[in-house]
């Protein structure tokens, strides 16, 4: 999964941030420290870290994602992550030696 989504609300800057839904990666979720949990009120889980968001980035970081969007819906902060495809990027690499060689 190329793309990871981190929010959470503003007056909780400092965690619990919401990293995934239930369709996300457990692997990636367990390394970030999250648990699926579903909220009172609410009838689907999510993956929520207590970590504050910026621990959450940094991990994100370390697992090759970078930050692609970042914006503020409301009292909630969003990042966008995205992890590049390196076999895609080094085929593209290859691609453009080659049409500049020729």
């Amino acid at each position: 999964m190329p793309y990871v989504l981190i929010s959470t609300q503003i007056r909780l800057a400092s965690g619990p941030t919401v990293c995934g839904d239930e369709h996300s990666d457990p692997e990636l979720m367990s390394y970030l420290g999250a648990k699926l949990v579903t909220q009172l009120g609410n009838n689907f889980p999510e993956y929520r870290s207590a970590d504050p968001p910026r621990v959450i980035l940094n991990k994100l970081e370390k697992k090759g994602y970078k930050t692609v969007g970042t914006t503020g819906i409301g009292q909630t902060c969003i990042w966008t992550t995205y992890k590049p495809d390196i076999n895609m990027e080094r085929l593209e690499k290859e691609t453009q030696k080659k049409d500049t060689e020729t």
